[in-house]
């Protein structure tokens, strides 16, 4: 099959097995090397992607169903030109009980009967088949809302981790699923490098990274921020301060990546939206809390959630800066827009309220920023090894849009849209 996606800043290691001459961009698994992702071939590309959410709430299903089709909807986001979709899930979806609902199976028949976990497979089948790449993303633990830390009392860390190594194992060998999004937006009292069992996420990103690797070492691992480190406040999710000194040591080299979580002013009103020289200000704090990681080609970073509903000055000067922060390019920062639905409360989505007509204004933003990708995202590859490092800051629940700034700051939440979105 084709893969014609947008891809971020590829990274590949150097002790990869060469492949056939010629392979296009995106083949095979994909791995790291400096702030680059990189394919089999170690051929850089940009992740450049969407979320669509849905899978995580109590419909247990891609939000927009009882308005079309999903292969439709596939469809479409490759033909806007993202290349990768940021998938969340719940482990409540795995429930014997959770029963998908809120979709049309007259525009979906081949969903009917299925399990969340089926449908699942039918995104990730499609999404292969037209050249798109799926990333996972542990959202929540159960559809009721977000959690600070990857672990409740009804879903504990061997839950969360057995989860993903059944995700991994399910998937081995399928290049369409490209890695793991371990815990969406750690906040609260999770911290980074200090030590405690109970709260250090670096630490629980080490464990389930790794257990995940074992089942499958094609994977990426993807570690977001935490909400405070040092002192220092920032977007859930969105402050790797502490990455640096205190990385994500995985046993596989070459599968590490950072992400991070960043908002605007009309999502929540953070100290740096009303600095006498914003927006000029916003580089520097995000150097600070994660841009560096990218400078000094520690890893890559993947902003895994930004947007807006661009109804005010100052949030369309924080999307513009963002964009240029993000540079352009295998060497750009990775990236997944927030979002594809239109029912996120604080930030709407690429999609009007009709689930069908994309907003121009917004996609204008993101089109200098597409990569495109070529290739047979099915063949199967020799494991590469992978150390990662980085710092999570978690926010609100993945339907909730926060902004975040590329520096160091004080950032720390964001609205939910999942839950003030309307849902049949």
């Amino acid at each position: 099959m084709r893969v014609a996606l947008m891809l971020a800043v590829g990274t590949a290691f150097t002790c990869i097995t060469s492949t056939t001459a010629g392979a296009e961009v995106g083949a095979g698994s994909w791995h790291t090397h400096g702030h680059r992702i990189e394919d089999s071939a170690n051929q850089p590309l940009r992740l450049a992607g969407i979320n669509w959410f849905g899978l995580e709430t109590s419909n247990f299903a891609p939000h927009g169903l009882w308005a079309r089709g999903y292969k439709s909807m596939l469809d479409q986001i490759k033909a806007q030109g993202y290349n990768t979709i940021r998938l969340p899930y719940s482990n409540q979806l795995f429930d014997a009980g959770s029963t998908p609902n809120g979709i049309d199976f007259a525009q979906n028949a081949d969903l009917a009967g299925l399990t969340g976990l089926q449908i699942m497979d039918k995104l990730v089948a499609y999404a292969g088949e037209i050249g798109l790449r799926i990333l996972l993303d542990r959202h929540r633990p159960d559809a009721n809302g977000q959690s600070e830390l990857w672990y409740t009392a009804q879903y504990d860390e061997a839950r969360w981790i057995k989860d993903w190594t059944m995700l991994a194992t399910r998937y081995a060998g399928n290049h369409t699923v490209i890695g793991a999004d371990l815990h969406n937006e750690p906040h609260g009292a999770a911290c980074w490098g200090c030590g405690d069992l109970a709260h250090d996420w670096r630490l629980a990103a080490e464990r389930a990274g790794n257990a995940i690797l074992a089942a499958n070492p094609d994977w990426l691992i993807v570690v977001e921020g935490v909400e405070s480190y040092n002192g220092q406040n920032y977007w859930w999710g969105g402050n790797l301060a502490g990455a640096g000194a205190a990385p994500v040591r995985l046993n596989v080299a070459n599968r590490l990546v950072y992400s991070i979580h960043d908002y605007p002013a009309s999502v929540h009103a953070q100290p740096w939206f009303s600095a006498p020289d914003y927006p000029a200000n916003l580089p520097a704090l995000w150097d600070a809390t994660w841009r560096y990681l990218h400078k000094t080609n520690a890893a890559p970073v993947l902003v895994g959630e930004f947007g807006t509903k661009l109804q005010t000055a100052s949030d369309r000067e924080w999307l513009t800066a963002l964009a240029s922060c993000l540079g352009t390019g295998v060497d750009g920062v990775h990236w997944t827009f927030w979002s594809w639905n239109p029912n996120s409360a604080d930030t709407g989505g690429i999609l009007k309220d009709d689930w069908q007509t994309v907003d121009a204004a917004k996609q204008a933003y993101l089109v200098p920023l597409m990569f495109k990708l070529g290739g047979n995202v099915t063949s199967t590859q020799p494991p590469l090894n992978a150390s990662a490092v980085e710092d999570y800051d978690a926010s609100f629940d993945h339907y909730f849009h926060h902004d975040a700034a590329c520096g160091a700051g004080q950032a720390r939440r964001r609205v939910e849209p999942e839950r003030g979105a309307s849902i049949p």
